[in-house]
């Protein structure tokens, strides 16, 4: 995935599966370098794979702003 932020600490990610099911790829820290651009590896054996998948991302701290640039989704 692919995220500019300008503060990564300030960004939560959630993975949610077709059932409501989340699965957190991060907390928030005190990190202060910009984006995030990385691979998170999610055990989702139990789940299906057909439907429709999301991408939760929030900025839970004020005066940054940010975008996904890109994310993908492999089985």
């Amino acid at each position: 995935m692919d995220i500019k932020h300008t503060w990564s600490g300030d960004v939560v990610i959630d993975l949610v599966a077709p059932d409501g099911s989340t699965y957190r790829l991060k907390n928030s820290s005190s990190s202060s370098t910009p984006n995030v651009a990385t691979t998170y590896l999610v055990n989702a054996s139990s789940e299906v794979a057909n439907g429709t998948w999301r991408l939760k991302v929030q900025d839970v701290f004020s005066q940054d702003t940010g975008y996904v640039d890109a994310w993908r989704l492999t089985f």
